[in-house]
């Protein structure tokens, strides 16, 4: 496949490329370096990024359904307006990633290290997060509707920024609203 001259395969050189706008639906990008990348407005549904290299790629507003970036180095990678439902990053590393407003109802995110994360307005209804890296540092107006963490469901929580994630323990009561 190719797209804006571009090679897109297993394992391609892809750093700082231009793909804005680019149809790359059901891709496979397993361990390409798409490091610096423009990815914004792309579409990636359903996208094999198992062990892509992102760091600092730009995938504002990115249709990214049901994606595999599975093991993906995502730090510091730009995903505001980004689309991830259903989407696996199954320990990914997305420290210091912008997911403003971003959308990962039923993301799979167990692993994933989102230390440092903005995750403002960010949409987590009903995703599956958990592990030791699972730590955020903003949580402003967040939608954790039915978070799940590590087969617990917590139902309509509304979380603080003095939760700790990180072990998948809180001081309170999972059905209770943490002011």
């Amino acid at each position: 496949m190719e797209v804006n001259g571009y090679k897109i395969e297993p394992g391609a050189n892809l750093e700082n490329a231009y793909l804005r706008f680019a149809n790359l639906k059901g891709a496979d990008l397993t361990g390409a370096n798409l490091t610096g990348t423009n990815l914004e407005m792309a579409i990636l549904e359903n996208a094999n990024l198992t062990g892509a290299n992102l760091t600092g790629a730009n995938l504002m507003g990115a249709y990214l359904t049901g994606a595999n970036p599975t093991s993906a180095e995502l730090s510091g990678a730009n995903l505001e307006s980004a689309n991830l439902t259903w989407a696996n990053l199954w320990d990914a590393n997305l420290r210091d990633a912008n997911l403003l407003d971003a959308n990962l109802k039923a993301a799979y995110l167990m692993g994933a290290n989102l230390t440092g994360a903005n995750l403002t307005g960010t949409n987590l209804e009903m995703a599956i997060l958990t592990g030791d890296d699972a730590a955020v540092d903003e949580f402003e107006d967040v939608d954790w509707k039915y978070l799940y963490d590590d087969a617990e469901l917590y139902g309509d929580a509304e979380l603080s920024d003095d939760l700790d994630l990180g072990d998948g323990e809180s001081d309170s009561d999972p059905d209770e609203t943490v002011e």
